[in-house]
């Protein structure tokens, strides 16, 4: 028997006797093949009989296409049931935990306060300067016949502090005293520094503990380059005090 379907009616042409049979896809009609055309079908999983004449029953026939057309998907030709099938989703299983989110970054360690040095209150004239004459030691040569200050033993130029806040009084020559600078200090009392080279403070100016204000020298009645340093109650000639009983008084001892 010959298949309708042309291609199936090529290869039966040569079968020999008691050849193969396979089952057309098609139309279900059995088919006697060539030996390597019944080979690549066999091998395709196409069912095959070795009675070329006995007819198989069309649900035998119709199931041994069905597994011919799985066989050939298995192989990997793809089935025609597969076609059109929509792309499935991946979805989240059901109780599953949401990602982590990512750590925060950690914040940046705060940047430590520098505490700034508190103004100081009082302040020696020349910190560290030693002493070459002290307060009240009794002299003809002195107006008041006693030294009314105390002496620094510094060289020309040696930066002079303001022991303390205050007014800028004068700045000027003042006769034996040379170059001097007058405080009023915040309390009342006035520093006198005399003998100096330079000013860096004028009348009027107000000062801070610890600011320059002059540069030390050898002005007016001076045997020396030396400070001579003054405490008065007011500001006149012989209303001196001890300036370092002073300053001692008021926590300096720098001197």
């Amino acid at each position: 028997m010959h298949c309708a379907h042309r291609r199936h009616a090529r290869s039966s042409r040569h079968a020999q006797p008691n050849a193969p049979l396979a089952v057309c896809r098609r139309c279900g009609t059995r088919l006697a093949l060539a030996g390597a055309a019944a080979t690549v079908l066999l091998a395709a999983g196409v069912p095959a009989s070795a009675s070329a004449g006995t007819p198989q029953p069309a649900a035998q026939a119709g199931a041994g296409a069905a597994g011919g057309a799985a066989s050939v998907a298995r192989a990997g030709a793809p089935a025609a049931a597969d076609r059109g099938i929509a792309k499935r989703i991946a979805l989240p299983k059901a109780g599953a935990k949401p990602a982590a989110k990512p750590a925060a970054k950690p914040k940046a360690a705060p940047k430590p306060v520098v505490a700034k040095p508190k103004p100081i209150a009082w302040d020696a004239p020349i910190p560290g300067a030693p002493m070459s004459e002290a307060y009240g030691v009794t002299d003809s040569g002195y107006a008041a016949g006693y030294h009314t200050g105390t002496d620094f033993a510094v060289d020309v130029g040696t930066p002079v502090d303001a022991i303390g806040a205050g007014t800028v009084v004068s700045a000027g020559w003042q006769t034996s005293y040379g170059n001097a600078v007058v405080l009023k200090l915040s309390g009342g009392d006035y520093a006198l520094y005399a003998h100096l080279s330079a000013f860096k403070v004028s009348a009027g100016e107000h000062v801070s503990a610890g600011q320059r204000i002059a540069l030390s020298g050898n002005t007016g009645n001076s045997t020396g380059p030396h400070l001579h340093f003054e405490v008065r109650t007011s500001n006149v000639y012989g209303a001196d005090t001890n300036p370092l009983a002073f300053l001692r008084a008021h926590g300096v001892g720098d001197f």
